[in-house]
């Protein structure tokens, strides 16, 4: 069974940066995805970024493209999101979702939480003056 433990949300000024660390338990065999999204209040889930095991391939929801990045260390099964440039909207509570390549594909084009049954506790991220 998968488990995640994310990571490193905090309090920062808009324009400001932070890194989130998304550790994961528990990877079988085969590719597999890691993926961010987040959640603000009022507003559904919503596709942040993701990375595939099969060659680093990456993908970016709109509202942070060209400001976060995404990378993954597989020795030691971590994903870190880098997020620069941050803004107010950007204020949500970030979850990591890992699994199989083709789970995380599905979780990405239609992000719902009962799509997923090992999310993390969350880490909240707020951006404020």
């Amino acid at each position: 069974e998968v488990t995640v433990e994310e990571s490193g949300g905090e309090t920062v000024q808009p324009g400001g940066s932070l890194r989130l660390s998304c550790e994961v338990f528990g990877l079988g065999v085969g590719d597999y995805g890691i993926g961010w999204f987040r959640r603000s209040p009022g507003k559904r889930l919503e596709e942040v970024s993701m990375i595939s095991s099969i060659d680093g391939s990456v993908a970016y929801g709109d509202s942070v493209k060209g400001r976060f990045a995404i990378s993954s260390d597989k020795t030691k099964n971590t994903a870190l999101l880098q997020m620069n440039r941050l803004k107010v909207e950007d204020t949500a509570v970030y979850y990591c979702a890992a699994g199989p390549l083709t789970q995380l594909l599905n979780l990405w084009m239609n992000p719902q939480f009962d799509a997923y049954n090992s999310w993390g506790q969350g880490t909240q991220v707020t951006v404020s003056a």
